[in-house]
């Protein structure tokens, strides 16, 4: 039962994050929320060790902080922020951190290209009908959302809560 768990709920959330951002430009709360209670209560029972729960712990507390100053700087927004911190949570200090990090960065630079494309097309998508939800050519800002969900997909087979889940279903 918790390995279905762990395998379902990170996907699923980040999932819930990026079609949010896609269409409302906004993260709600309870995403991260859910995502920060899941791997408290998962991790101890798919046999992380404590020690690594604890690095985990600090791995979201160090995104959060460098999250904090982006946002700040008005870098970052603070949906983002909070979801790419709970994300952090489930990778730990370890390297698949590291590829998280890297991923969302790369889809990130990816994304933000493709929609500035998009928005200079803008006058002739609208023209010939092609669907496109309104907040990506209208708003100023760019969803991020699906960039962290994207890393996040790409990353998490390597997390070490995912191995651990996996170990203990062996």
């Amino acid at each position: 039962m918790i390995a279905a768990a762990v395998f379902v709920i990170f996907p699923f959330c980040l999932a819930v994050a990026a079609l949010s951002d896609l269409f409302t430009m906004t993260i709600p709360n309870r995403v991260s929320l859910v995502l920060v209670g899941s791997f408290l209560i998962a991790a101890p029972l798919t046999g992380t060790p404590f020690d690594a729960i604890g690095l985990s712990l600090l791995a979201g507390v160090a995104v959060f902080l460098a999250c904090f100053a982006m946002f700040a700087m008005n870098v970052m927004g603070g949906g983002d922020a909070k979801l790419l911190s709970a994300a952090a949570l489930w990778f730990g200090f370890t390297p698949s951190l590291v590829m998280f990090i890297a991923a969302v960065g790369l889809f990130g630079g990816l994304l933000t290209f493709a929609i500035l494309l998009l928005r200079t097309q803008s006058n002739t998508i609208l023209a010939i009908g092609v669907p496109v939800p309104n907040s990506l050519i209208l708003a100023k800002k760019i969803p991020y959302g699906i960039a962290i969900a994207a890393g996040g997909f790409i990353a998490f087979p390597s997390s070490p809560i995912f191995v651990a889940t996996l170990e203990a279903l062996k």
